[in-house]
């Protein structure tokens, strides 16, 4: 399997080329082939369009391919790329992400345990340094390095939901309900 650090160190000057901030790169098991995930944002709404994906997949897809015509293709077997938006509940990867989420509901996935736990999930209070701190629903206040992070995510909440900006609300009044035996004809 190709190395994560060195697909990111290829794919983040694309992303921040466009303007967008680089979430996750990660391969993903598929039935048939591996997936090469990719997830970016725009820094001012933490969301990315279909517009903005396909401008990204289209520079990574080129700079690739340049690489694999001078002999040094990144990836050496099939696979596919997927670019997206990290979503609502969106996985925390960054230092930034523990501090800019901070208040709302996360779970966190440890590598090694704490207060006897592999997983944290209650509300994020932010991050010190390298040591986030959460306030675990069943064990209280804890805390962890960043380090000890196997993986973390937000949690979808009616709090989540009012904070979120969405990424565009034109044509929402556009909306026409149908009847029944309207969508039959």
């Amino acid at each position: 399997m190709t190395d994560i650090a060195t697909l990111t160190d290829l794919i983040k000057p694309e992303a921040d080329a466009l303007g967008f901030d680089l979430v996750r790169v990660e391969f993903v098991s598929g039935a048939e082939e591996p997936t090469l995930q990719i997830m970016a944002e725009r820094p001012e709404t933490g969301q990315l369009g279909i517009d903005d994906c396909a401008a990204l997949s289209r520079r990574i897809s080129a700079k690739f391919d340049m690489m694999e015509e001078e002999g040094r293709d990144p990836i050496a077997y099939a696979y596919r790329l997927e670019v997206s938006s990290p979503g609502i509940d969106r996985p925390l990867t960054r230092a930034a992400d523990y501090q800019n989420w901070s208040g709302h509901e996360a779970r966190i996935n440890l590598i090694e345990a704490i207060a006897g736990k592999k997983q944290l999930r209650g509300q994020l209070e932010g991050i010190a340094g390298d040591i986030i701190k959460i306030d675990d629903r069943e064990t209280g206040s804890q805390e962890t390095p960043l380090a000890n992070v196997h993986s973390a995510k937000l949690i979808l909440t009616d709090a989540l939901i009012a904070a979120t900006i969405p990424v565009s609300t034109a044509g929402a009044d556009e909306i026409e309900e149908q009847t029944l035996e309207e969508q039959e004809d």
